[in-house]
Order: C-alpha cells, then structure tokens, then sequence
C-alpha cells in the first residue's frame, strides 16, 4: 500500500517545527527517523494532513556529558551514534550495550533516539532502557517546556503522554551510582527481529557486599515497559548469588502478563522471562563486584 496524501513541510529550526505542530495539532505528524512512522503511513494506520520534517533542525542534534556524570541527548540522535560515541559507552554503557538488539544496521544508521522513544512500540528496547536508566524527557511546544520521567511518559500500547502540539527534543539519561552492575537480555527467533522477551537489569552493592538496590524491566511483555518491582525486591538485602538470582527470576515470570502470538504462547514467554532475567542478574552483579577499569574483560568473562 502506499500512504494517503499529505503535505510536507521540512522547518529549519526548532521555533519553526513548534509553530507548525501548534498550527496543525492532530492533523501534523512529526518525522525523524521514519523507520517506525513510515510503515505506519503506508498501512495507512496513521493518515496525518502534514508531515512536518525534523531532519533540518539542528537543535535536535547532540550528545553531551551530563553536569551529574551522566548523558544528554538530542532528539535526532541515531542508533548509530549509540554504538560509536565512546562518550555513550562511558556514560550509558547499558545503552551502548543493548543498541546491537535494535533491527539491524541499516535501520540503525537512519533510526532516532527520540523517534522510538515517541513511538512507544511495546516491542521495543529504548522505551524499556529509559526506565530502566530512569531518564527524563524535555517535552517542548509553542508555549513552553516541560520535563517528565520516562516511567510517567508511557501511558499504554503504542501511548504517550506526549501532546498533539509537542516535541520530544531532548532526554538525560542519568549516570548509575557507585557500586552499579547492568546487564540486558532478550530473545528473538533471528537478529534483529523484534524481541519476544527482553530485560534491563540494573542492580547496586553497598560495602558490605549485599544488594543495595535493583530493577528490572521488561519489553515485548505488555503494553509497554515493564517494571517487575516484585522480582527486584526479592534481592535487595541479599548475597549476590544463585538462590537470591533463582528467586528474582521466578518472581519476574510470576509478575509479567505476556500475550502469547504466533511465535510464542504466554507459557514460553515467562519461561523466557525466567532465563534471560537468570543469565541478566548474573553479569549485572559480575560488573557491580568488579572496578570499573575491568568491566568490559569480567562481561566478556
């Protein structure tokens, strides 16, 4: 199929595209990446009137260290970037890791940041990393800005709290505190297709060697990101070891509600949940018990 007409405007700066959303509201789609909006425009699932033209404007751009140690982003940052800027790796390296999940190179080298987050596929690893990192988002419009927690911003199955007048334009992606391990997981029946289970574990051990704090959420699991409080509960206090990892991950499949589809019933997806959150837990708490310089020697371990 091929989309239903629109117009096309591509503004120059970031005034200009606030204008037009405010102008057209929910009449005007915004365009980044396109690699989740197009297919929806030739499925004729979204018919907008005009499609506003992100790619020209500059103050979407930009990767920057964080007052606070951690990452801020522009909007039209690519995947891309996330694989080769050292300076992702460094601050994010849980998003440097993950990125190879995302489709495959080519839908990397033209897909946005900002676009996947705004698009909110369920399926989809950035929205899921966001709150696992607990990032913050800088929502922009004609009027004015505003900032919102990434856990707060997913409202539901492909839902937002993003207004039709609004620009995501920017995320901080906090730095993980001292004493921090990370891991993510996920399964899918070949390389870069979407996942059928996927987890963020992110875990802190205090001086005295137990876990401090932990959180794992889950993609492709419900009706957006999953945050399996129950399972991290089950290790804070805790010695990192088998039994605490055992019990978090039997908790996480107990926790989710997968649909099942053609792939895969609802059954295997929590016995998928149950492995891969195992196997994340494992390497997350190898990379809290291990100094920093070492990190990437102990994960290839």
């Amino acid at each position: 199929m091929k989309p239903a007409p629109f117009a096309y405007v591509a503004p120059r700066s970031l005034g200009e595209a606030l204008a037009l959303m405010a102008r057209h509201g929910d009449e005007g789609k915004a365009l980044a990446g396109g690699q989740s909006l197009l297919p929806v425009l030739n499925f004729r699932l979204s018919q907008p009137a005009v499609l506003v033209d992100l790619n020209g404007v500059g103050e979407l751009e930009g990767l920057a260290a964080a007052d606070d140690g951690g990452l801020r982003m522009g909007a039209l940052t690519r995947h891309r970037q996330l694989e080769r800027e050292p300076l992702v790796a460094e601050r994010a390296p849980l998003l440097a890791e993950a990125v190879h999940h995302i489709a495959h190179p080519q839908i990397r080298n033209r897909g946005t940041v900002g676009g996947s987050l705004a698009h909110a596929d369920p399926k989809a690893e950035l929205p899921a990393l966001a709150v696992a990192l607990q990032a913050r988002f800088k929502l922009q419009r004609e009027s004015g800005e505003r900032w919102i927690d990434a856990a707060d911003f997913y409202t539901g199955l492909f839902s937002t709290d993003l207004a039709a007048d609004e620009l995501l334009t920017e995320m901080v992606w906090p730095a993980l505190p001292a004493g921090s391990g990370w891991a993510f997981e996920e399964a899918a029946r070949r390389h870069g297709d979407y996942a059928q289970v996927g987890v963020a574990a992110i875990v802190r051990v205090d001086e005295a060697g137990r876990c401090a704090a932990a959180r794992l959420v889950f993609l492709a699991v419900g009706d957006g990101p999953l945050v399996a409080m129950r399972a991290a509960a089950a290790l804070v206090g805790e010695v990192p070891g088998e039994a605490p990892i055992a019990a978090a991950a039997d908790a996480a499949s107990e926790e989710i509600e997968p649909r099942g589809d053609v792939h895969a019933s609802p059954e295997f997806k929590r016995h998928l949940a149950r492995v891969l959150t195992a196997r994340a837990l494992r390497r997350a708490f190898a990379r809290a018990a291990t100094p920093p310089a070492n990190r990437t020697e102990a994960a290839r371990g």
